[in-house]
């Protein structure tokens, strides 16, 4: 049987081994399995790096430009913020809405790989930028009683594996303390993407696909719409005027990007 002693000051020995074979392992991974940015192909060699560098995710720039006070659509002057003539003509179902950049660039890249590709991780990241982005726009969390996200329809859900609008929707929650409430807004139809749509198809194409399962969990609350990209506002639009119809107070929507 072989003893090892230590000396007195071997109590530092045990941690600073630890932490040498943390590094040692760490090193070994990346050297067997190299973890490379998704978008430039930069190392991860980073505590805390995922999917994306950091380097990439520092290129995230919030959009300063002015924007329309119903539906946030982003104006390309510098005038004050006023409504645009879409809601002159026609007020939104919603209060308000916020984007925090435009959908193109290193942003687009960073939810396109969220969104399609199934890296579910870049939900945080994305949703502190925008966060951050919002950040002493009081009347965006202000009040608020829960965050509702733009569900998916269950077959996409499957499909994809999450939601992302419900991930944004946890981040957001785990940064402003308004608790989710993801089970009482509903996509009962399963519609054609948005994407391949035009404009004025796009709003019929999600009429009544939406239901509200819960209407106690809703009424009377200040609700904040959570989605991913903002195009037209239809998807939005719906989804705030069913949440309305069920009795609720007041529906604003924020959005990661607008295309």
């Amino acid at each position: 049987m072989i003893f090892i002693g230590f000396s007195p000051g071997s109590r530092w020995f045990i941690p600073s081994l630890r932490r040498t074979l943390i590094v040692a392992a760490r090193l070994a991974e990346l050297l067997v399995f190299p973890s490379l940015c998704r978008r430039c192909g930069d190392l991860l060699d980073r505590p805390g790096e995922r999917v994306l560098c950091g380097k990439c995710l520092a290129a995230l720039v919030p959009c300063v430009a002015q924007f329309c006070s119903g539906c946030g659509r982003f104006f390309a002057g510098g005038r004050e913020p006023h409504a645009c003539g879409d809601c002159l003509r026609s007020k939104p179902s919603f209060s308000s809405h916020r984007s925090a950049a435009r959908y193109e660039g290193v942003l687009k890249d960073a939810l396109l790989l969220f969104k399609y590709r199934g890296y579910r991780p870049l939900g945080r990241p994305l949703a502190c930028f925008a966060y951050s982005a919002f950040e002493g726009k009081a009347t965006v969390w202000a009040g608020a009683d829960i965050l509702v996200p733009v569900p998916l329809h269950k077959k996409r859900r499957r499909k994809r594996g999450f939601n992302q609008a419900e991930v944004l929707a946890r981040e957001f929650s785990r940064l402003t303390g308004i608790p989710v409430e993801a089970g009482s807004l509903r996509r009962i139809v399963s519609v054609p993407p948005q994407t391949t749509l035009r404009r004025e198809a796009r709003r019929a194409n999600v009429r009544d696909a939406f239901k509200i399962r819960r209407p106690g969990r809703v009424e009377g609350k200040v609700i904040v719409l959570v989605d991913d990209v903002f195009t037209t506002g239809s998807t939005i639009g719906e989804c705030a005027r069913m949440l309305k119809k069920a009795g609720a107070a007041e529906v604003r929507a924020v959005t990661i990007a607008q295309a």
